[in-house]
């Protein structure tokens, strides 16, 4: 094996707040131990077109704080092919590089896979998505700030919905995962959460209206997961203008004001502490891992788990919700 002297790092898919908490730790944690470090800006795009320079430890001060990724990210259907990965292997080469960071979710998390795999390179994942969607870590970077965005907004929202009696659909991010929606739910003291998780044969809908709704309550936030499985905030708010045509109705989707905003302690705090696992991995001779933390301890996870495997929701969350929002 060759010996790691200088790493690559960039940021890839969505932007998560926290990514620069980690671009820091990953840079100050590499320098302390004696590597040379080179940012790759605007993900794997900006790999197969060479867009590198080395990064020192003043390149990195005062970002902990900034949301976004001052690496910036794009989505790249280039790399997505063997020509597109050969080309940002041959930048790797050139520049010197001997192994590769990645701070992304599940698509940047594959991409270092595929080009682990067909180079013998070493890469190591951490988990940067608002989506808290990867198995093998139990929070992912930038989950925590957009909980409390969500829940910050859910907020000003009801004070709308209990002064008009209306019933407001909240459309939050999360794709395939209802994690946000759920317990941005439970930490808001919404009435329910419609998530892709909790997709049984009874209907989502009627259960939240017939289980009490109408005896007791004449405003309401239900929290949608806007995952394609189930339609989205949309979907439902035009159901019920149909089904139950006597309920006022509104719809907001959050959009990306989730992504968005100065992390929070808590993000700050885990993106730290994985930029510096990801040096210790290297140190360790770890290879094609994503480091997480789980029961508060740093964690790898073969890519192959925490792309593949599903994260479980804790059904817990879901009785917890329905208990409280009678």
């Amino acid at each position: 094996m060759k010996k790691i002297e200088c790493i690559g790092l960039l940021t890839s898919g969505g932007d998560a707040s926290g990514m620069n908490a980690a671009i820091r730790a990953v840079t100050r944690s590499a320098i302390f131990n004696g590597f040379k470090v080179k940012g790759i800006y605007r993900g794997y795009e900006g790999l197969i077109n060479g867009e590198i320079k080395e990064l020192t430890s003043q390149d990195v001060s005062s970002i902990i704080q900034r949301g976004g990724t001052i690496l910036k990210t794009a989505r790249s259907e280039e790399f997505t092919t063997p020509e597109g990965r050969k080309k940002a292997y041959d930048n790797l080469q050139k520049e010197g590089i001997d192994a590769l960071i990645v701070i992304g979710g599940n698509g940047s998390l594959a991409g270092a896979k595929a080009l682990a795999d067909e180079y013998d390179f070493t890469c190591i994942g951490l988990p940067g998505t608002i989506d808290n969607d990867l198995y093998g870590t139990d929070v992912t970077i930038g989950y925590n700030t957009a909980l409390n965005t969500i829940v910050e907004c859910v907020d000003k929202i009801r004070d709308t919905a209990t002064s008009h009696d209306r019933i407001f659909f909240v459309e939050v991010m999360g794709r395939d995962a209802g994690f946000l929606a759920q317990n941005s739910a439970v930490a808001s003291g919404a009435e329910a959460a419609i998530i892709p998780e909790d997709r049984t044969d009874v209907d989502q809908l009627e259960q939240f209206i017939g289980r009490g709704f109408r005896k007791s309550k004449n405003s309401s936030i239900v929290i949608v997961s806007e995952s394609p499985k189930n339609g989205g905030a949309m979907y439902y708010a035009e159901r019920v203008k149909k089904e139950y045509p006597e309920y006022d109705v509104r719809v907001t989707i959050l959009g990306h004001l989730q992504r968005g905003g100065s992390p929070s302690a808590g993000d700050r705090i885990l993106a730290s502490r994985l930029g510096v696992g990801a040096i210790d991995a290297i140190l360790e001779g770890q290879r094609n891992v994503m480091v997480g933390i789980r029961n508060d301890e740093v964690v790898y996870v073969p890519f192959i788990d925490a792309i593949k495997k599903d994260k479980p929701m804790d059904k817990d969350l879901i009785r917890v919700l329905d208990e409280l929002s009678i």
